[in-house]
């Protein structure tokens, strides 16, 4: 039983991934078909003058970091690989919410990821957050963005307060989950307490 929710646990992080990445890709087809050339249209407003659509085309990283810089591609591929190394870890066992966060950061990446093969080395970014009586402008981001962002300060408070997903509870829960599906080897299986 612990396996098969597992594997479905691994299927729905996947389906996540794939979700993110679809959406991501959607929602920056309809900004560039709606509001082209980039930076040509004011500011479409969606809740007042406070959240809104604004079309820009980002050759940095999230918030216009390493702007027009090279060497930011291996960074993305660097931790697209160490995330699913992580998630690796903990396949067929840990819980769904580690799985799911892994898969919105999985899917973040991989959607920025494909925009900048798309588009020759940029992003593109359209939700703007502003408070006009303030002066204050947040960055402007997209949906992709906005996965990754909430996703690591998710994982970051459950990291804080429930401890690693792949330490030694989630070892016994694979453990168990092998041994109940029969793919332990015999020696394994007898070693096991």
């Amino acid at each position: 039983m612990v396996f098969r929710r597992a594997r479905l646990y691994d299927a729905l992080a996947l389906l996540t991934v794939f979700v993110v990445v679809a959406l991501d890709q959607w929602t920056k087809s309809f900004v560039v078909e709606a509001l082209s050339p980039p930076q040509s249209k004011p500011f479409m407003p969606l809740i007042g003058q406070y959240l809104g659509l604004y079309y820009v085309q980002n050759s940095g990283a999230a918030f216009s970091l390493l702007r027009d810089n090279a060497i930011l591609i291996l960074f993305i591929v660097a931790a697209i690989a160490v995330v699913a190394y992580l998630y690796m870890r903990m396949l067929n066992s840990g819980s769904l919410a580690y799985k799911m966060i892994f898969g919105m950061i999985i899917g973040g990446a991989a959607g920025n990821l494909l925009d900048r093969v798309r588009h020759g080395g940029f992003v593109v970014d359209f939700i703007s957050f502003r408070i006009p009586e303030i002066g204050y402008q947040f960055a402007i981001f997209n949906v992709a963005d906005a996965c990754i962002s909430v996703s690591v300060f998710l994982l970051f408070v459950l990291l804080l307060f429930g401890g690693l997903p792949f330490s030694g509870d989630a070892a016994q829960q694979r453990s168990a989950a092998q041994k109940a599906s029969g793919t332990l080897r015999p020696t394994e299986r007898d070693a096991q307490p």
